[in-house]
């Protein structure tokens, strides 16, 4: 039903989705979406999942997954975690990883706004849990979902972050991606330097 639905809600909308490298790379793995600049993206990653058949989940809130209508946002693909408190979310990633398959949605920016640079998160999380970083862009212009790229794990654990870092970069640059809000997409993930590294995820 998902698959239908997928289909056919992309097809209204005009878009495509283009893979870019092994379509079971969408089993495991940590899927990395930029440009995050409208909660539009969010909704055709999860048509392009669905016509797709592959499973995809994102962390949320667990007030979410704790309400009434909790088994709905479930079905979703939302995996509810406790802000309140002090958790370790490298290591609660890896744990879920280590029950079931599935893409775990990490938007690298942290939020909608423009942003000096990336958090490390997403990398610390494919180390911990062992499996590849895959790339994910909606191109607002060209109306297509781009899938597939994909880093393996043997590559993240073997070289330095700024060459994971700059491959990334090099990706989304080289294909031109423009997002629904340009004015917040900045492609110069890396930044100055002189930033605050952080691992948690908006």
């Amino acid at each position: 039903m998902k698959k239908l639905l997928g289909k056919a809600m992309l097809k209204i909308l005009g878009w495509k989705v283009v893979l870019q490298g092994d379509v079971n790379n969408l089993n495991r793995c940590i899927l990395v979406v930029a440009p995050h600049t409208h909660n539009m993206e969010y909704i055709l990653g999860n048509f392009a999942y669905w016509s797709l058949e592959k499973p995809l989940k994102i962390i949320i809130k667990d007030a979410h997954t704790k309400a009434w209508y909790g088994s709905m946002v479930k079905g979703l693909g939302g995996i509810g975690i406790d802000r309140s408190q002090k958790n370790d979310l490298v290591n609660f990633v890896a744990n879920q990883f280590s029950k079931e398959d599935f893409s775990l949605v990490i938007t690298p920016e942290g939020t909608r706004s423009w942003v000096p640079k990336w958090r490390k998160g997403f990398y610390h999380m494919a180390l911990a849990a062992k499996v590849p970083i895959v790339l994910a862009a909606g191109d607002f212009k060209r109306k297509i979902v781009y899938l597939g790229y994909t880093i393996p794990y043997e590559r993240i654990a073997s070289v330095p972050f700024s060459e994971i870092m700059q491959e990334i970069q090099d990706y989304y640059v080289k294909n031109d991606i423009v997002p629904k809000v340009p004015a917040n997409w900045n492609p110069n993930i890396m930044g100055t330097g002189n930033e605050t590294d952080s691992v948690k995820q908006d």
